[in-house]
């Protein structure tokens, strides 16, 4: 009994020295950092983060990844981060971008959020090096107080740690936060903390152990506008007879301290400088160079206060709101512009053609909470595909615009919470056939064609009812022979008549006399054709041939 038990505790010790062995070759064991300097701009409502980590692998085994820790009430607001390294010195230096991606880590403390810095080359035992990373959050200044009237300044919260939160040993880090102005209300001080101007430094602080945090609020003056787009819809719909369209719907909010009291237009525009500090007055998008066809309008109508600066570089939107946008205040407007087709349509070397455009919105300093791209390909397409540099939803969706049978294919991507820096191009792939072009036009000829084909019929068709007097009715005059056994036509002679071509009618029979007039004999109904008719005569006088005039009165209604 004691071997088993024995052999057991061996197997058991020996797992809990594997386990404890891998953990200490985790990439959280054997990276450390030997300084951190990180600076937090605050002077608008995208706070901008700067991390600056000189990294040391201290274990036996290279490594290739970088954690970065976030706490979870940061990760909801962050809107995009990014690394980069730089190789070589002075004059000859490269910047290397690598590859962020979320990652989930079971044993994360508090739910902390991880992203993982891939380097471009293992990082050895012994070895260092400096990575530069930038990290941008949304909706993290908080307004207080909440509300203001027109003729008060915008103050806000901002919260975070004194250090920064990693899941490595940190022997020396330094923060910096960049205030707007030099107006701070308060801010939390751990030792050592110094103030200069505008600036906050907290640190340096030395040899602090992994996971450290320790939480910090600033109160401060922010009258900068907090632009924010809850929902934008641009639609770019390509046009192979050589024009780009794009259509762009906006949902505009004031993220700012919400206005209250009552707004006096005569206090805005005398002291400007006094009223409405933090209001929003317009918004610059910047577009294309070569654009045309530009327009501006609401659910109003067009609005002229905008101006439009181009050059061959860049083209320069600046627009402006029926009203100032205050705190809480909506706007919904709508802009649109044209585009030459082969400034953003090319081919690939595999014979498909594919549409290079921007992804995010043109507004400067906007924060978007839902952006959809729709991209309208010209029917016929087939084998749609996308290439976006950041991770979107995508689906396929059909519209039907002017002489469309099939219908055209639209690539529809959408993404939550964008700034300025995902204005980065996209690409989407398909195959077409320039045999589709035709469609329309063979489609216009064939109509047009048709139209005058109708209105030539028509002018030659006459559709009018005739009338029933005796000058218009058909006239025709039937002959009888009497057969060879039978000398002459005798009155009361029976004659058979065939029709064969007579519709149903009601025939009036007329015997020409001699003198040129006509002598009624009787009225008749026929049936429909081949029948025979069966004529009694009374003969005016006995002869070989009995010529007899049939006139239509109307023609009999079917049974």
């Amino acid at each position: 009994m004691e071997a088993p038990i024995r052999a057991r505790e061996i197997l058991g010790f020996t797992l809990l020295s594997l386990l404890f062995f891998v953990c200490r070759s985790s990439p959280s064991h054997n990276l450390l950092i030997s300084n951190a300097e990180r600076r937090i701009d605050l002077s608008s409502h995208i706070v901008k983060v700067y991390l600056t980590l000189k990294v040391e692998n201290a274990g036996s085994t290279p490594t290739s990844e970088i954690l970065l820790a976030f706490p979870p009430t940061q990760v909801d607001h962050l809107a995009t981060v990014e690394a980069l390294v730089t190789k070589g010195k002075r004059k000859k230096t490269t910047i290397v971008h690598l590859d962020v991606k979320p990652t989930e880590l079971p044993d994360a403390p508090n739910e902390t959020k991880y992203f993982t810095i891939y380097l471009a080359n293992p990082l050895n035992s012994g070895e260092s090096t400096t990575l530069e990373v930038l990290y941008l959050f949304t909706h993290s200044l908080e307004p207080f107080p909440a509300e203001i009237g027109q003729s008060e300044s915008q103050l806000v919260f901002y919260r975070d740690s004194a250090l920064i939160l990693s899941p490595y040993h940190i022997k020396q880090q330094t923060t910096f936060l960049k205030a707007p102005s030099t107006k701070v209300e308060s801010f939390t001080r751990v030792e050592p903390t110094n103030r200069a101007g505008t600036e906050m430094k907290y640190g340096p602080y030395e040899d602090r152990p992994s996971y450290s945090f320790s939480p910090i609020l600033i109160h401060f003056e922010n009258n900068s506008p907090f632009p924010v787009v809850e929902e934008l819809v641009r639609e770019v719909e390509i046009s192979h007879w050589g024009n780009l369209q794009v259509t762009e719907q906006y949902t505009l909010v004031h993220g700012g301290a919400r206005h209250k009291g009552v707004f006096s237009r005569v206090d805005y525009q005398s002291r400007p400088s006094l009223n409405g500090v933090s209001s929003l007055r317009y918004l610059l998008a910047r577009l294309p160079p070569r654009v045309h066809s530009v327009y501006y309008r609401d659910e109003i109508g067009n609005i002229s206060s905008s101006h439009l600066r181009t050059d061959s570089r860049k083209s320069e939107l600046e627009i402006e709101p029926r009203y100032p946008l205050f705190g809480g205040w909506k706007a919904t407007f709508l802009i649109g512009y044209g585009l030459p087709l082969q400034d953003f349509l090319f081919e690939s070397s595999d014979d498909r053609r594919y549409l290079n455009f921007t992804f995010g919105c043109p507004l400067l300093d906007t924060v978007v909470d839902k952006l959809t791209v729709k991209v309208v390909l010209p029917e016929g397409s087939k084998d749609p595909s996308a290439v976006v540099p950041f991770p979107v939803e995508q689906h396929f969706e059909t519209k039907y615009s002017y002489l469309d049978v099939v219908g055209r294919t639209v690539v529809v991507m959408e993404k939550k919470n964008l700034v300025p820096v995902h204005n980065s191009h996209f690409q989407v792939y398909y195959t077409f056939k320039p045999m589709f072009m035709l469609a329309e036009p063979l489609m216009l000829t064939t109509a047009f064609f048709l139209f005058f084909v109708a209105c030539v019929a028509y002018l030659h068709i006459d559709l009018s009812i005739p009338s029933m007097s005796p000058r218009n009715l058909p006239k025709f005059r039937l002959k009888y022979h009497s057969p060879p056994e039978i000398p002459q036509i005798t009155p009361r002679h029976t004659a058979t008549f065939v029709c064969r071509r007579l519709p149903p009618s009601v025939l009036t029979l007329h015997h020409p006399t001699a003198g040129g007039g006509c002598h009624l004999i009787s009225h008749l109904t026929i049936g429909p054709p081949p029948c025979c008719i069966m004529l009694s005569l009374l003969l005016l006088s006995n002869s070989h041939s009995l010529e007899i005039l049939v006139e239509h009165l109307f023609v009999a209604p079917s049974p």
